[in-house]
């Protein structure tokens, strides 16, 4: 009898597979779970995206915001959703720092990387390191010298512990030998307005969390964690072309699916979004606009581009330890 029963078990199991891959995609409103609050830099190109698939599809795209646990929350979600194409994630470094925190710290990560397959890379955004207008540094390099005579001195805030304005700025005082004091904040919003009231001497955001400061004349862009410059900062050097090559770093957004959804709505998925952001350059536009620099790459790319992502942040957060 028992034996039956695992027989069955596995006929239903092989069912519920021929059923997934055999059924049209999508068939039904397909959800995108951003796994951070609304309005944060991974939701705004998460509903661009969604509002240029809905032509593609034929189906309502709808974007759900599930915050919680520095992104582990809504990814966890996605890991354990059925895999039939129909419950995405769009979600940012955070994919790869928390898993790695956790082990560092000798945690069981929450989720893994290896429980997703991507899809397509939408953005990436390089990152800015920002003064005060009125600070003494007019370059990059002014500031470099600075912090290597005075190490500890200069202090720099962040969004927290491992995020996605801690690590760049680790990146760049590692990459020029400078030795910063870190102070984290609730958020990258509360780090910028700590700059401007002069409380701290720097932080590191997105282009568009900051153009309007820079714009102003009240924020100074020092360097940017690009390989290239960015388009609406072109002035702004890059670390990378100043001789730092091991200070590059990205906030980027990326689509991914539950790693056991069939090839077959894979592909499609991978095709579609390709057509969806491309067909009619409306995603970029709208992008652009936002200030963010649109960087679409088909999943071969996007993948290569994580390998080489997680190597940098694994070694990152190996170099800073453990933070509490």
């Amino acid at each position: 009898m028992r034996f039956i029963r695992l027989v069955l078990a596995c006929w239903g199991c092989w069912l519920f597979g021929v059923a997934l891959a055999q059924a049209p995609f999508p068939a039904k409103p397909v959800n995108i779970i951003v796994p951070f609050p609304p309005g944060g830099a991974a939701d705004q190109p998460s509903r661009l995206f969604s509002q240029a698939m809905n032509s593609v599809w034929k189906q309502s795209s709808v974007v759900i915001t599930r915050p919680g646990a520095g992104g582990a929350i809504g990814a966890s979600a996605v890991a354990n959703a059925v895999p039939d194409g129909h419950t995405l994630l769009a979600t940012n470094p955070s994919l790869l720092i928390l898993p790695e925190a956790d082990r560092l710290f000798g945690r069981t990560p929450a989720f893994d990387r290896s429980q997703f397959v991507p899809l397509g890379l939408l953005v990436a955004d390089p990152v800015v390191l920002v003064v005060k207008a009125d600070a003494p540094w007019k370059t990059y390099q002014e500031f470099v010298a600075d912090a290597r005579a005075n190490p500890d001195k200069i202090t720099y805030g962040s969004s927290g512990a491992y995020s996605a304005s801690h690590l760049p700025i680790e990146m760049l005082a590692n990459a020029a030998g400078m030795k910063l004091r870190h102070i984290s904040y609730s958020g990258g919003g509360p780090a910028i307005l700590a700059v401007l009231g002069g409380h701290i001497g720097v932080t590191a955001s997105s282009p568009s969390a900051i153009s309007a400061h820079i714009k102003s004349g009240a924020l100074r862009p020092l360097v940017g964690t690009g390989a290239k410059r960015i388009a609406s900062l072109p002035d702004v050097p890059t670390a990378v072309e100043l001789g730092y090559k091991d200070a590059e770093f990205y906030i980027w957004i990326g689509l991914f699916a539950p790693a056991a959804t069939p090839e077959a709505v894979v592909q499609t998925l991978r095709s579609d979004i390709q057509k969806g952001v491309t067909m009619d350059n409306g995603f970029n536009q709208s992008m652009v606009k936002l200030g963010a620099v649109p960087d679409y790459r088909p999943a071969a790319a996007f993948e290569e581009f994580l390998n080489k992502d997680a190597e940098r942040i694994k070694a990152t957060l190996q170099r800073i330890g453990k933070v509490d």
